[in-house]
This record gives C-alpha cells, structure tokens and sequence, in this order.
C-alpha cells in the first residue's frame, strides 16, 4: 500500500488497497467499487505500455462522462502518461487540432463516436486508436480496446515517473482564440486536491453529485476529491434530463453537489413551480462562474440541511478561493479567501499593490499553479510573472478583483470583459445581478457592443422562467434603481436561450455571435 501519495495515481492505489469493496463510481449503467476501478485501470495501464506509451507521452481520452472516462484517466497515468481528456461533445475539427496539439501518442474513444474521431485522425494516420466497442464492426485500423484488455494484469506496472512530471493537459474551452493546453504536474494536482478536501472536509461516508464533464477541472476534482477521501462519485452524463439527475440525487442519498450557476438556475426554475427539496445535502459548491447572489436564497431552499461554499479558480490554478458558508448571507457577492497553503494578491497594471476597496488584478502564489501552456512560451511569459521570492512565479490570473477591509475578496469582471461606457469603466456581473433580483429572470447574460457616441454600450440578454411575464422597461427601471446611470443597459434582448461552452458556462462571445442580427436590429 502506498503511505504517502507522492503521484496523482497513488491516491486510487491507496483508496483500493483500504476499501477494495467500497463503491468508487455509479453512473447510469454502471457501480464500481474501488478494486475493480483500480483494476480496469492498471489492465489499460499494461495494453497502453505495449502501445509504446512512455513517460510523458499524451494519451487522449475522448470518451461519454462515464465510468471509463473515469478510470481511464488513471490507465493513462499508471502507464507513465499524461491525460488529456476531451469533451464528447466536441466536434471533429476541434478534436484533431487536440490531438495535433498535444502530439498525442495514442487515442482512447467508444464506438458511438467513431463519426468525429475518424474524420479528425484522417491526417494522422499513426496514431493509435483504442475503442470501446457498442455492437458492430469498428472502423478499419482501430483495436478493440475491450479485447486488448482482458488478458492483462490487475496490477500496476512499474513507476517509471516523479511528482515533477506532468500529470495532465488540461485544455481551456478557447473563447478567446484556439484552445491552450494547460500543463499540470502530479504535485501541482495532489496540492490543489489537498487543499480543496481539507476546506471541504469530505470522507469516506460521502457521496459526491456531478453532472459536470470530466475534462473541466471543475468536474475532475470531484472524481479525484471522492477518490482522494475513499468516498463515492455519483456521476451524471450531463443536466439534458434534470428529472433524472433528481431521482438519482434522492435515491443515491447524495452529500454533496457541484455545480454551476445555469444548473442552479434550472433548478430554481422547476422549484419554482413544484417544490424540489434534497435533505440528504450537507453541501453544495460553485465554481466556474460567479453565483449571483439572488440564488442563495433560492439554493437553500433546494439543499435546507446544505452548507454553501462559492468558490472561483481557474484552469491554470485549479482553485483560489473559497468563502467560508457562515459568510454565504452576508457577504453573497464575495468568493472568500485563499484556498489553504496559497496566497492571493491584488495588484495594479505596474504590479503594486493597490488599497482596499480599489479594483486590482488577481495574482495567485501557490504549489498549485500551472507549469505553463503547452507549446506556447509567449502565452505562458504573460501570465506566469516573477514572485516576490527568488526564483519563483506569480500567475497573473487577467481578472479584476477588489478587497474588502476584512481580508475577502470580489469578483468584479474578467479583464477582457470589462465593459468601457461613457469614460466609465461598467462589471457585467454587477449588472447582471441587478438584472436576477426580478424574479422572473431565468438567466442574465450583459456585454458591450461598440456604440459611436458611448465607445461600447451595455446590453443585456435574458431569459424567463417558464410561464413568466417581464418587459424591457421593467428590466431597465430594476437597473436604474440599483445601478448608476451609466451602467443601465442601453439595449435588452429577451430572447429564448443562452448558448454554452461544452462545459456548461454561459458564454458571452457565442452569444454576441448568435444574436448579432438582433443586436444589429435594437441599435
């Protein structure tokens, strides 16, 4: 048994060895206790070996958010790789600058996704393809990977690699440009996944709820919390059916739930109309996008025995801050402080420091931070800045925060998303959450859109819940009496949906995308 885990496999090896029986994994069609996750693991760590897998080498999983995504991630360590999980969702043009990207050694995929993986290995025809079969014959040049598994070992091969190494390439959803692959060690994960369990507190009586994708760190770090605590992982292939994501969360006695903020707020809406209580929650999380306040409220109706925990990080970090939930009701706007064993700085454009109250960029020190972007030197130079101590470096996070007298800090908008109005410098979030105190307010997305006299002019998408009734103007007359003049939005779009990024964010580029004819026609 392995004492100290000192690589991000160690922890499987070590949950297995304790409580081989103890169920690891449930899913849909699957319940996996830990020996026979351990197992599938090593069997795949052997067959990629044989492959000429090597240390260092990108395995790529494209697989459901299931069960074998899973335990595949832990195949691919063992085996002296590194994984990089790609979202099922994604298309083939996507997949193969991944695959083309990260200089993948070898592709792990199932059967009903052969029509995207196919087309996007057509120009990389050495690469070795591994499938779960579903029924029916599999593309030409492609191994059965069911077949190539059941001879092998249920045991780990040699190690052949250190904490230093990488452990995982994470790549970003690329709404700013093509996706970067971000680059993380084993003690960079190990520290963040310490960190965030010992905040969380989880252990083995837990049962983890998540319908989010394996490949957001995000959702990751709930299959790697479950397994670094010996506890379980409920996992949903996604939120399309939340009736079903709610009978299991009752029939599963779920503990936790980790979700994001267009979950909650479907969630919110179907309490709306037939009352949805899970007592079995003792809490609930939130990262990826910023929780409005007005659902706080709303969230403890939904969980009445649930501690609230928001929480912000970022792929090249993980996780930086958490607000402790005593705090979740009087400071709802705030994401806390530093994550233990880290530290957070705001600092100006210069990198001074800048006064509470006053608006800075986010900088985050810790083990935790990233490595750097893979293949991207320039990229990595302007977000990986020298610390205050020799030798080491600061992660420039892009996002402007600002500070509270008492330590907490407040998301006050990405860099990139800051909205300049009238010579004034307007947070989309604040509006946003002017816009959710109406009740009937589904969900509020708010950017800029160039404007000949203003320079950009605040504009606001939003859906309603189902059944309800809401007018631009009443929108616009909650904005006035929250917000300064300058920040009411000159335009706003009541339209039927938000697009998503694949891992659930709303995102503000598809949406300036999908509705420009609409913006076009208001101005």
């Amino acid at each position: 048994m392995v004492a100290v885990p000192r690589l991000l496999q160690d922890i499987l090896l070590t949950a297995a060895a304790r409580r081989p029986q103890h169920t690891a994994l449930i899913t849909e069609n699957a319940r996996l206790d830990y020996r026979e996750v351990a197992g599938y693991a090593c069997r795949l760590a052997h067959v990629l070996r044989a492959r000429g897998v090597r240390r260092g080498d990108r395995v790529a999983i494209f697989m459901d958010n299931g069960w074998r995504c899973a335990a595949s991630l832990f195949g691919v360590l063992l085996a002296g790789g590194v994984f990089v999980a790609v979202n099922y969702q994604t298309k083939a043009h996507k997949l193969a600058f991944i695959l083309r990207d990260s200089g993948a050694s070898a592709l792990l995929s199932e059967q009903p996704l052969a029509h995207i993986f196919e087309p996007a290995t057509a120009r990389l025809p050495g690469l070795p393809i591994l499938c779960a079969p579903s029924g029916g014959a599999l593309p030409a040049g492609v191994t059965d990977l069911e077949a190539a598994l059941a001879d092998q070992l249920a045991a780990p091969p040699p190690r052949t690699v250190i904490g230093l190494d990488l452990a995982a390439l994470i790549y970003t959803s690329g709404t700013s440009g093509e996706p970067k692959g971000v680059m993380h060690t084993h003690q960079s994960l190990l520290f963040a996944l310490d960190s965030i369990n010992e905040y969380l507190g989880f252990s083995q009586d837990d049962r983890l709820f998540s319908a989010l994708p394996l490949n957001f760190g995000y959702g990751l770090f709930q299959w790697l919390s479950a397994i670094r605590a010996g506890a379980t992982l409920v996992l949903e292939r996604s939120f399309t059916y939340p009736a079903q994501a709610y009978q299991r969360m009752r029939d599963e006695a779920v503990t936790s739930v980790a979700s994001v903020p267009t979950i909650y707020a479907m969630m919110l809406a179907q309490e709306a109309k037939q009352p949805l209580r899970f007592p079995s929650v003792r809490l609930v999380t939130n990262a990826a996008a910023a929780l409005p306040p007005e659902f706080i409220p709303g969230i403890k109706r939904l969980f009445p025995q649930a501690q609230i925990y928001k929480m912000y990080g970022q792929t090249e970090c993980i996780r930086s801050a958490y607000l402790e939930p005593a705090l979740a009701e009087s400071k709802p706007e705030s994401v806390g402080r530093a994550i233990p064993g880290t530290e957070l700085l705001l600092l100006d454009e210069r990198g001074c420091p800048v006064a509470p109250g006053e608006v800075g960029i986010l900088h985050v020190r810790g083990p935790h931070v990233m490595r750097g972007y893979w293949n991207q030197p320039e990229k990595t130079a302007e977000v990986l800045r020298p610390g205050p101590l020799p030798g080491e470096c600061l992660l420039k996070s892009g996002d402007l925060f600002r500070q509270d007298a008492g330590g907490d800090f407040y998301f006050v908008a990405r860099g990139d998303e800051i909205i300049k109005s009238r010579g004034e410098k307007v947070s989309p979030d604040e509006v946003e959450n002017a816009i959710y105190s109406l009740p009937a307010v589904r969900e509020a997305v708010v950017a800029g859109i160039p404007d000949p006299l203003l320079g950009e002019a605040v504009c606001a998408f939003v859906t309603l819940r189902e059944g309800a009734k809401l007018t631009v103007r009443q929108i616009k007359r909650a904005c006035s009496e929250r917000l300064e003049n300058y920040m009411v939005p000159k335009y706003v779009l009541i339209v039927s949906e938000l697009p998503r990024t694949l891992n659930g964010k709303l995102s503000r580029k598809s949406i300036l995308q999908q509705y420009s004819a609409l913006i076009v026609e208001a101005a």
